[in-house]
């Protein structure tokens, strides 16, 4: 049953792979860096400051940053105890892709997955109440990250997914420590 899976896995990725032209090679190699996004999220954080201010803002980097410490470092630790090659360096897969560029990490969950998830469903939820027409066009950038990281051949839909849940998980949690710390040290400046 565990075979069959797996296989379902490899063969999703290689037909979503091979999808990619060379035209659109320039593209996701560059969605997959994420300072080029770095305009993005600057936007992003003046409309935050906008509307929590400055003292909630400092408030909101700290849990982020502790945020995306804890989702990479656990990331890290699930890659290195599953030891899943990834698949531009598996036999039998590797033959078939479009690779673009190799890593010779693990690929067990993705990283870009679980740390763009987690990022934007914690902004989300900051700014619910504040943006709700187009908010929702913050998950094209999970999207689109995540995904790039398939279309270069780095990492199996499967890494994606569980990435996603664990993201959405940490984001989720994090969100309410936010909202903890935010109410016993900010009662009065408190937005949300």
């Amino acid at each position: 049953m565990l075979d069959k899976f797996i296989n379902l896995d490899q063969q999703l990725l290689i037909y979503l792979n091979n999808l990619g032209t060379p035209t659109l090679d320039t593209f996701f190699l560059i969605i997959t860096q994420w300072w080029y996004l770095i305009p993005v999220f600057g936007y992003v954080f003046y409309l935050m400051i906008k509307k929590i201010g400055w003292k909630n803002f400092g408030l909101v980097v700290l849990v982020m940053a502790l945020l995306i410490l804890f989702t990479d470092q656990s990331t890290n630790l699930v890659k290195k105890s599953v030891e899943r090659l990834r698949p531009c360096n598996e036999p039998g897969v590797k033959e078939f892709l479009r690779s673009i560029i190799t890593r010779q990490s693990f690929s067990f969950f993705s990283g870009h997955a679980s740390n763009s998830m987690a990022t934007t469903l914690f902004i989300y939820l900051l700014l619910r109440n504040y943006y709700t027409k187009y908010l929702f066009l913050l998950f094209l950038f999970p999207l689109l990250f995540a995904y790039s990281r398939v279309y270069l051949g780095l990492h199996y839909p499967l890494d994606i997914l569980v990435g996603y849940a664990f993201g959405a998980c940490t984001g989720f949690v994090f969100y309410k420590l936010y909202q903890f710390l935010n109410n016993k040290y900010f009662p009065a400046a408190n937005h949300l």
